[in-house]
């Protein structure tokens, strides 16, 4: 924010619930990759090029860095990373 004194503060939280269970995100994908299914979904994601980065090349035109210095090409990373996150957010239906 460039005037914070004058500008309000947003936030934004997304809340999925409690888990029932102590169990680690890490566990719970591992348990999920180890079953039929999930082991057809990772050979498949292993064969095709990320989706991730043919997005923000061929849709967002990001060939190049515009900005020159390490912190300010990883904020533009993580800018274009934030953008593709938002409207992964909106196709899913965060945005109604």
């Amino acid at each position: 924010m460039r005037t914070p004194d004058k500008t309000k503060t947003r936030q934004v939280a997304f809340f999925q619930g409690k888990r029932a269970s102590e169990e680690s995100h890490t566990e719970r994908m591992k348990r999920r990759i180890d079953t039929d299914t999930g082991k057809r979904m990772i050979t498949a994601r292993f064969a095709t090029v990320e989706p991730v980065f043919g997005n923000l090349r061929n849709n967002k035109r990001l060939h190049r860095f515009t900005l020159r210095g390490r912190c300010k090409v990883d904020g533009q990373w993580k800018f274009y990373c934030l953008v593709h996150n938002i409207e992964k957010l909106a196709h899913h239906g965060y945005a109604q």
